[in-house]
C-alpha cells in the first residue's frame, strides 16, 4: 500500500496517476518524461505532470517547467540519491515553483533531507515510514552545514563554511 505524504499530513485524494503511462487522460496522469517529450512533439497536450528517472537528464524537461504542475522524481533504491540532486537543481537553478514529488523507496530518514532538497510531497510505501509519519513521528537535524533550497533559518556565516546570510 502506498499513501501520499506531505507536511501537512496524508493526502486522501491525490488527483495524480503516478504509474507511468496508466491512468486517467485528463491531465492528471504523470507519463514518463520519453512519453511527456513525444506528445509534445506530436502536438498533443501532453500532461500537466512527468516522472523522471534519476538516470535522465534533467534540463530535457526545463522548456516545458512553466506548464508542469507536477514533477515526480524516481528513487530506484534507498542509495541511489541522484534524485536529490535532480530536485535541488530544479528549484534553483531552473526556479521551478510547481509541486515536487518523490517517488520509489522513499525512507524516514530521508525525508527531511528531501524536504531541504524542495520536494513537498512523497510517495510513501515503507511500512516504517508510514507508521512513523502517521504517529507525526518525522525527526531531523537541527543544524547544517550546507545551505537548502527550502525549509532552514539563516545562520551564522563562518569562513570555513557554507551557509545561508545571517
Amino acid at each position: 500500500m502506498s499513501r501520499i505524504w506531505t507536511v501537512d499530513g496524508f493526502v486522501e485524494n491525490d488527483p495524480w496517476t503516478i504509474e507511468p503511462d496508466a491512468g486517467a487522460s485528463d491531465g492528471t496522469r504523470v507519463p514518463t518524461l520519453e512519453t511527456f517529450l513525444a506528445e509534445f512533439a506530436d502536438g498533443a497536450k501532453p500532461a500537466a505532470g512527468v516522472m523522471v528517472e534519476p538516470n535522465e537528464e534533467i534540463e530535457r524537461l526545463v522548456p516545458y517547467l512553466s506548464g508542469l504542475e507536477l514533477v515526480a522524481l524516481r528513487f530506484p533504491a534507498f542509495n541511489d540519491g541522484r534524485a536529490f540532486s535532480q530536485a535541488a537543481l530544479l528549484r534553483s537553478r531552473h526556479g521551478y515553483a510547481g509541486a515536487l514529488r518523490a517517488t520509489g523507496d522513499v525512507l524516514i530518514d530521508q525525508i527531511p533531507l528531501m524536504l531541504r532538497c524542495g520536494f513537498d510531497s512523497f510517495v510513501v510505501t515503507d511500512e516504517i515510514a508510514l507508521k512513523r509519519l502517521a504517529d507525526k513521528r518525522l525527526t531531523g537535524i537541527a543544524n547544517h552545514y550546507q545551505p537548502a533550497i527550502a525549509g532552514d533559518a539563516p545562520v551564522a556565516r563562518f569562513s570555513w563554511r557554507r551557509g545561508n546570510a545571517a
